[in-house]
């Protein structure tokens, strides 16, 4: 796998003041994107900015409580197996993994590794 970083997530407790601040900083962001759960802006050369509600996060990781971990990085894999054997690797290595891969009800194999400091690393690939 070669490490290509997709996207930054971050976690937000109000979709409303996140998108204001994000939009000052100079991310364009659509319109009505204030009441929407979940937000994607491109930040140039590839890399996207993820806005996700904490009831989002906790749609598919329902044990996840926000005390660390509001932001993380999303690395695309070239394919839902690539998830999954890197995924192994690094739990094999002693890493701590997150949420074991799945596959999503938005289209991708998913799965989470925290790095040493806690930090969430996502694992993703479109499915199919």
């Amino acid at each position: 796998m070669t490490f290509r970083i997709d996207a930054v997530g971050i976690v937000v407790s109000d979709m409303g003041a996140a998108v204001n601040f994000y939009r000052r900083l100079g991310v364009e962001i659509g319109a009505g994107a204030e009441g929407e759960p979940h937000v994607e802006a491109s930040l140039g050369g590839g890399v996207r900015l993820l806005l996700d509600t904490e009831e989002t996060i906790r749609s598919f990781h329902p044990e996840w409580r926000g005390g660390t971990g509001r932001m993380g990085l999303a690395c695309r894999c070239e394919s839902p197996a690539e998830v999954d054997a890197k995924y192994e690797e690094l739990v094999g290595a002693g890493y701590r993994g997150e949420l074991p891969p799945f596959d999503a009800f938005w289209g991708q194999r998913y799965a989470t590794v925290l790095d040493p400091d806690g930090n969430g690393v996502d694992l993703f690939a479109a499915l199919g």
